[in-house]
């Protein structure tokens, strides 16, 4: 099948009227890549963008730039560019620095339901595979790159995966392409250089197709990992189907591979960093700790804590400013030092009415229907509130009296006052997180 055709294909399988974005850096593999999208969608009429991501990192960055303007413009494609700053030294290093701007630069232009291509093709994916295996990464990392994925609601595609970068400079040449060379290619100081420039030379010296067989090995490994992903939902399900909340006593019950396994799906199905290996051996070490125990494991972007015989897994956690406080008419939305939140709270006779808000200071005491006022942190334990959220909570006071509290991470009423009305989250009728009791509310 030519290139060509291979791209209509992949067009084929997109949403009608959604937008079809390609990424382009301006070198040989996006730029052709654009090229047939835009050949292909004048055929079968696709809305059809180009993005552009200025990573600043190299004099030539400029140069990439104009290119892709010069190329966009001919095609009549509209082009997007996206700058962004890159740590040299972070510790991802500098080449995974650029790679995770470049996705929040993808996120923030392209818009959920849409369709992203990336133009990586099968040289591309043998390097990947062997990037993978020195690193020493599991199944997930040797599948290197897939061929779809969904990434936030935004659907990730590479449709040239399967072809030699001689394919694709074979087709450049034969449409008269031009595109620019990257002067960083040449520097073997960077890993994937290295590989690209010394290694895989070497290794087809001796192995003429030993590129095809490391993509073929890293397609293997990608059925290999779907099949855990199907046993890990399996798991997952028979657990009670809540990623961010799982007995441990279940937990128990698996293999330590298994729970390794369920443990990293859950972070996903949560859209959380995966926990390193050796943060994970740590969080398993103390799944048997005293029901009592408040257990914490903590890496880059995650936590995970033990409370009450279940594990939570969870973005970190950092308490609210003590001194905050804000005014509120009890209209929604609510503005909270953790974001904005669809709530409203009137008064049951609905007369207008003057709101405090902040964070809970201890003491606190609600009237409630039937039970008379309650002191605050006993209702907390009686809800079986982690920890962990108390220390988020927001009190709402009214002419000095404590009438409402709001879960501010999550945006939940946690318990309203007699006399008064909650919308949102946590309001009557809504239904409360698996494993917690409703909120509790005045009539």
């Amino acid at each position: 099948m030519s290139l060509q055709l291979l791209v209509d294909d992949a067009l084929a399988q997109t949403p009608p009227g959604r937008v079809v974005w390609v990424a382009l850096s301006g070198g040989l593999d996006s730029s052709l890549l654009l090229t047939l999208a835009a050949d292909a969608c004048r055929r079968h009429p696709r809305p059809l963008h180009a993005l552009h991501v200025h990573h600043g990192l190299q004099a030539a960055a400029d140069g990439f730039e104009a290119h892709s303007r010069r190329l966009a413009s001919r095609l009549g494609v509209p082009l997007f560019i996206e700058r962004v700053t890159v740590d040299p030294m972070d510790s991802l290093g500098l080449e995974g620095a650029a790679r995770e701007a470049r996705y929040t630069a993808f996120d923030r232009r392209v818009a959920p339901g849409e369709t992203l291509w990336l133009a990586q093709h099968r040289d591309d994916q043998a390097e990947t595979f062997l990037l993978a295996a020195l690193r020493g990464s599991g199944v997930r990392g040797l599948a290197a790159m897939p061929h779809r994925r969904d990434r936030r609601g935004r659907r990730l595609e590479r449709p040239l995966l399967g072809r030699l970068r001689a394919e694709l400079e074979a087709e450049g040449s034969r449409l008269g392409l031009a595109w620019v060379e990257d002067p960083s290619n040449a520097d073997t100081t960077l890993d994937r250089n290295f590989l690209r420039r010394t290694v895989m030379p070497l290794l087809e010296s001796r192995w003429p197709r030993a590129g095809e067989a490391l993509a073929c090995s890293a397609a293997r490994a990608g059925e290999a990992d779907a099949l855990l992903e199907e046993l890990a939902s399996l798991d997952l399900e028979r657990l009670g189907g809540e990623a961010g909340r799982m007995p441990t006593a279940g937990l128990a019950e698996l293999s330590s591979a298994r729970r390794r396994l369920l443990i990293r799906h859950a972070a996903g199905c949560l859209g959380l960093p995966t926990p390193p290996a050796r943060r994970l051996e740590s969080l398993l070490a103390q799944l048997g700790a005293r029901p009592d125990a408040e257990v914490r494991v903590a890496w880059p972007g995650a936590e995970a804590r033990l409370w009450r015989g279940h594990l939570y897994l969870l973005a970190p956690v950092s308490s609210l400013p003590a001194d905050w406080q804000g005014e509120w008419s009890g209209r929604p939305p609510l503005a909270t030092p953790a974001g904005e939140v669809a709530v409203g709270l009137v008064r049951d006779d609905g007369m207008p009415v003057r709101l405090r808000v902040a964070p809970r200071r201890g003491g606190e005491r609600l009237r409630l229907a039937g039970r008379g006022r309650r002191d605050l942190k006993r209702l907390l334990q009686e809800l079986g509130l982690p920890p962990w959220a108390r220390e988020r909570l927001l009190v709402v006071h009214h002419a000095g009296e404590a009438v409402a509290v709001l879960e501010a991470g999550e945006g939940r009423w946690v318990a309203v006052a007699e006399g008064w009305l909650s919308e949102g989250p946590g309001s009557a009728g809504s239904r409360p997180p698996a494993g917690r009791r409703p909120p509790v509310r005045g009539r």
